[in-house]
């Protein structure tokens, strides 16, 4: 994959779980040359307690974590650019990071079929995230629709060209 421009501020890979977050958002990172922030490394151990017992974190359970993710998406400002993936699942949730950052962000919204998502996270291993959450997840979700510098992304294609259609995308955002 060819180097690309790096566009302006950082960039959430966002989306429920199983959708490729951080696959997308390392090839992402590769091609641009940025650093990559496993959002999921940022959680504290009480919600991966949560979810690892098949329990939907609430959201009193997830601000100290998208506090921990912004501080991180904050960080670039100093200095170079970052990816960092982040289910994001609510606006306000995409509002604080948005807040925290203290910037505007760029948002890769990977999207696909319950049918994909469930198959693709049946079949991976050592994640805490069981199947049995996707649904909270995607009762969960709302869509980043109309929101400035969003690239929607359709995940049920070879992860190249998941990744080459958000490079494509965040070259030209809708602002």
């Amino acid at each position: 994959m060819a180097q690309k421009e790096e566009p302006q501020g950082p960039i959430v890979v966002m989306g429920v779980s199983g959708c490729g977050k951080s696959s997308v958002g390392l090839g992402i990172a590769t091609a641009l040359g940025l650093d990559f922030v496993e959002g999921d490394a940022l959680h504290p151990p009480e919600n991966i307690a949560l979810m690892s017992a098949g329990i939907p974190l609430t959201d009193a359970d997830r601000w100290p974590w998208l506090d921990r993710v912004a501080a991180r998406l904050a960080e670039a400002r100093e200095g170079r650019g970052v990816v960092v993936s982040c289910s994001a699942l609510k606006r306000s949730y995409r509002d604080r990071l948005r807040a925290g950052a203290g910037r505007p962000l760029r948002f890769v919204f990977l999207t696909g079929s319950r049918a994909v998502l469930e198959s693709r996270m049946g079949h991976r291993t050592g994640h805490f995230m069981p199947t049995s959450l996707l649904d909270s997840q995607l009762a969960t979700l709302e869509p980043p629709t109309g929101e400035p510098l969003v690239v929607t992304v359709d995940i049920d294609r070879p992860l190249t060209a998941v990744i080459e259609q958000a490079l494509d995308g965040l070259g030209n955002p809708k602002a």
